[in-house]
């Protein structure tokens, strides 16, 4: 009877489906788990009217409860900060809405296009850049709205790059997102297309291999998906990233910098060097966007500098990420480095080492003669 029980609870667990039916939605259910105060709990309610919450059995399982600054749990669980930091938050800081030229498609970068084919996610990062869309409620897939995107894309030849995002487009069942690739790749002009998900993080179980032989067939296809801390990547996430990469597709992986959970550098690096090994790249280190319900999250700029400094030398280059800022209004990322150039001259280039040693660099001079006489 146990060994029974055991197998079908291991069944329903490794079953995605039953994952998200199970997820905790409420604070009523939080405070059945976490022992929380009546004046905590008043003021959950009162955050989670505006920013719901939701989290995966299995992400609620990587807590750990005798730690109160768990780096998990600050990811998924409500804070009261959300509505109370009185600090500058807007609802859409990279100004997505102005660049959309049709619902849920944004036309930013001159050949690339982000496609929003859902606003549903396995879990709600409580730090989303897309928090406003929460407040919508969870909307689904439409074959009107992507047929329109799909429209706008073959009518505009310089969009090579199409990054399929939401929410998170794995919500959808397979056939529907088979529906969006399918399509895309009848486009001539679409060379690449990008899927971003953070499902191997917060619902692992979503990587079946239906899935996966489904994408296999649209390659090439690249997956970014979101580890944050290297309590992450355990053996059950790691196995859903090497489903993916052994189809073909390469994983890139695409930390945001939180406030007490990886502004560090051992943790950065720690994260960066175990996904490595699990053949995961270290794609970028987004600063923390200035969004309204986040801001108790977020970091000084500098501090992603000083992560990546103490990385850089330190570490296979590999392991070392790009640190970007996504600007305000629209600007597009810009990837900020520590400073090793101090001087250049058209003689010499003076740098700084990553051990702070300083060297002179001879800067070539490109003085040859435009006509060189060769001799036999």
């Amino acid at each position: 009877m146990s060994s029974n029980f055991n197998e079908n609870f291991q069944d329903q667990w490794e079953n995605w489906a039953w994952q998200l039916q199970n997820s905790l939605t409420s604070v009523d259910q939080l405070a059945g788990l976490v022992r929380m105060t009546h004046e905590e709990c008043a003021a959950l309610r009162e955050t989670t009217k505006k920013y719901p919450v939701a989290i995966t059995p299995y992400y609620w399982s990587l807590v750990d409860f005798a730690d109160p600054h768990d780096p998990v749990k600050k990811q998924c669980f409500p804070s009261h900060d959300e509505i109370s930091y009185h600090v500058s938050g807007v609802e859409d800081p990279l100004a997505e809405e102005e660049d959309m030229v049709v619902p849920g498609l944004v036309h930013r970068y001159p050949d690339r296009v982000l496609m929003i084919v859902t606003n549903i996610c396995a879990m709600n990062c409580r730090h989303c850049t897309r928090k406003r869309l929460w407040a919508g409620g969870r909307k689904g897939f439409s074959r009107d709205q992507v047929d329109e995107m799909f429209a706008y894309i073959r009518s505009t030849p310089a969009v090579r790059d199409v990054v399929v995002s939401g929410g998170d487009p794995l919500m959808l069942n397979d056939e529907n997102l088979e529906y969006i690739l399918r399509n895309l790749k009848k486009i001539s002009h679409v060379e690449i297309i990008r899927i971003g998900t953070r499902a191997p993080v917060v619902l692992p179980q979503r990587i079946t291999g239906d899935l996966v032989s489904m994408l296999r067939k649209y390659r090439p296809i690249w997956l970014n998906t979101q580890f944050n801390h290297p309590k992450e990547l355990t053996p059950r996430s790691i196995q859903a990233c090497d489903r993916i990469i052994s189809a073909g597709i390469p994983v890139n992986n695409q930390s945001v910098l939180l406030k007490g959970i990886n502004d560090d550098p051992v943790v950065m690096k720690t994260l960066c060097q175990k996904l490595l090994a699990a053949s995961i790249r270290p794609y970028y280190i987004f600063q923390c966007d200035p969004v309204a319900g986040t801001e108790h999250l977020r970091t000084p700029v500098w501090k992603g500098i000083e992560i990546i400094e103490n990385m850089r030398g330190h570490t296979s280059g590999l392991a070392v990420p790009t640190f970007v800022v996504d600007a305000p209004g629209g600007g597009g990322k810009i990837p900020l480095q520590p400073g090793y150039l101090i001087s250049m001259s058209d003689e010499y280039l003076v740098f700084r080492t990553y051990e702070g040693r300083i060297i002179r660099y001879p800067n070539p001079n490109n003085r040859f003669d435009a006509n060189p006489v060769v001799r036999s």
